[in-house]
């Protein structure tokens, strides 16, 4: 075993004796040591329940015949740090994330690690772990939020705040209403009923297999998560006796398998931004151009919020993400997962219980899936879209150009008033580098959408989305301005088109113009000029690479 190298010979006399002042028993002693890596805080309505989950894993590994150690990481709320300099912080503690538990468990020789994680770049930071150690892992996040309930109606975090701010502005909702959406609308544990970028990375997690059955959409409060948390501790000891490592299930295919299901789901457009983290970690080659690949042959057979009107907890009851696979089977590959079942076994045992909610490949949503990468002389490394959540009269969008050298000067025009029909705001210097730390644009794009102008106006920006946006948003886009990219070309008036059937967007300057504004371009001075954020920025790449530290 890994933990041989602490625990047997004469020479760990002193490791044995530290380990025995923890309480380890000499039985206890001979046992895989397994690792549960906790993101539990009590300041993200995604990690509270997790204190309840950590005990029934305990139960799991200590069954299974392991013996478990808590260590833990950092975690941060993104709908909390949206909007100010804290979302500046929240990408770059995903690499951070990867840091730490590689340190701690390399350095304490762990057999096994179990990650109890929920939220959205603490989910794939401890993926991209778990490659980097390739040691026997298993993932389990914690659960989806159930939804809220006011005037008897249900309610998700992005609709019933984020986009009732641009109601309020605007006079159409009451201050009281405002202030009862916001005591109702988040009802417990669990990550946000929508499929943003936490829910939608836990359904990826099981989809690659490295979760056990069921894991991705368990509701936070059910009974059946503590089961899964419970089955999960036990199977992570039979990995370890078995030297199942993660690089033996996120596969080439396993990523496929992600991408496959992302589309399907109409999922959050920051997937791409971490599968290629963790494929890299995983040690495979992963180019954004599969989205489009396997999106012009996979149909979205879900709606879920933002862009639809289904909630997570309606996919969990319609069959979860084995449903989803069963609709799916003739398009997945046919692979291993932690739970020794391979996708193909999961898939023909699964039941799909309401058809409205999971389709047929036949009857789908969509014909394409949710994820479209455009390219062009704005973006030649590839911006990304959410088409599953553009209303059809928006798929193809020409615009003025509004530009925002900043996320809080085009809010403050938006909340202004300022924006107009027929406007393309471009908010820049927002990417990895120039953010830094590439912030989502949700606070922006839900006022945008709660003032109804996603039906008239666009937004593209070299930062990213949350998974909760909808309406013609662009981002990702690359190479971003901080980097001389075209993006930071762009200047007011400026007449910009977004074709999404075509996966085109285009600055409709000419070349030699383009190459004046080149010529006089000036790289400003960094935003934030100090601390961990400027060693971020001087090594993190570009979205297009998945925004990883080189």
């Amino acid at each position: 075993m890994n933990s041989d190298r602490i625990k047997k010979g004469i020479t760990r006399a002193p490791h044995r004796a530290l380990l025995y002042g923890t309480g380890v028993t000499k039985k206890a002693m001979a046992r895989p040591f397994i690792a549960l890596v906790s993101s539990f805080t009590d300041f993200i309505p995604g990690h509270t329940g997790m204190r309840d989950l950590e005990r029934y894993i305990e139960k799991g590994v200590h069954s299974g015949g392991g013996q478990m150690f808590y260590t833990s990481v950092p975690g941060v709320c993104d709908g909390i740090a949206m909007g100010h300099i804290g979302m500046h912080y929240s990408l770059p503690t995903r690499d951070l994330i990867a840091d730490i538990i590689e340190c701690v468990i390399t350095a304490q020789a762990f057999d096994g690690v179990i990650f109890l994680t929920n939220c959205d770049k603490i989910t794939p930071g401890m993926l991209m772990a778990a490659g980097r150690l390739n040691l026997p892992a298993v993932i389990v996040t914690a659960g989806s939020m159930q939804s809220g309930m006011y005037k008897q109606q249900r309610r998700s975090l992005v609709r019933d705040t984020f986009e009732a701010v641009g109601q309020r502005q605007k006079n159409e909702i009451s201050a009281s209403h405002l202030e009862g959406l916001e005591m109702c609308t988040c009802d417990g544990p669990g990550s946000c009923q929508g499929l943003y970028t936490a829910n939608t990375m836990a359904c990826l997690t099981e989809s690659m297999g490295m979760s056990i059955t069921g894991c991705g959409t368990g509701l936070a409060t059910s009974a059946n998560k503590r089961r899964i948390a419970m089955d999960s501790g036990e199977q992570v000891v039979e990995l370890v006796r078995n030297n199942i490592t993660p690089r033996k299930i996120m596969t080439q295919k396993a990523f496929e398998n992600a991408v496959t299901v992302d589309l399907a789901l109409g999922g959050s457009t920051n997937t791409v931004l971490h599968l290629p983290a963790i494929a890299r970690d995983a040690g495979v080659k992963f180019d954004i151009g599969i989205f489009d690949k396997l999106g012009k042959k996979t149909p979205q057979i879900t709606s879920i919020r933002p862009g639809g009107e289904d909630f997570m907890e309606d996919l969990e009851f319609a069959g979860g993400i084995p449903g989803v696979m069963k609709s799916l089977k003739d398009i997945l590959h046919d692979i291993p997962t932690v739970t020794g079942e391979t996708i193909g076994q999961i898939a023909k045992k699964a039941r799909i219980t309401n058809k409205d909610v999971i389709r047929s490949t036949k009857n789908p949503f969509k014909e394409e899936g949710g994820i479209a990468i455009l390219k062009g002389n704005l973006a030649p490394k590839g911006a990304v879209v959410k088409q599953s959540a553009v209303s059809a009269s928006m798929m193809k969008f020409t615009g003025r150009a509004r530009v925002f050298d900043s996320e809080e000067k085009a809010m403050a025009a938006i909340m202004g008033m300022k924006i107009k029909k027929g406007d393309l705001l471009v908010v820049r210097y927002e990417g990895p580098k120039g953010g830094p730390g590439m912030r989502e644009m949700l606070s922006a794009t839900a006022a945008i959408s709660g003032m109804g102008l996603d039906h008239s106006v666009a937004l593209i920006t070299d930062g990213r989305f949350s998974g909760g946006t909808r309406g013609p948003c662009v981002g990702h886009i690359s190479p971003e301005a901080m980097e001389g990219g075209p993006i930071a070309l762009v200047k007011e008036g400026d007449m910009i088109s977004i074709d999404i059937p075509k996966r085109k967007i285009v600055l409709k300057v000419s070349v030699a113009e383009l190459k004046k504004r080149k010529a006089k371009w000036k790289q400003p001075k960094p935003k934030i000029g100090h601390g961990y954020l400027t060693r971020y920025a001087r090594m993190v790449s570009s979205a297009a690479d998945g925004g990883v530290l080189e």
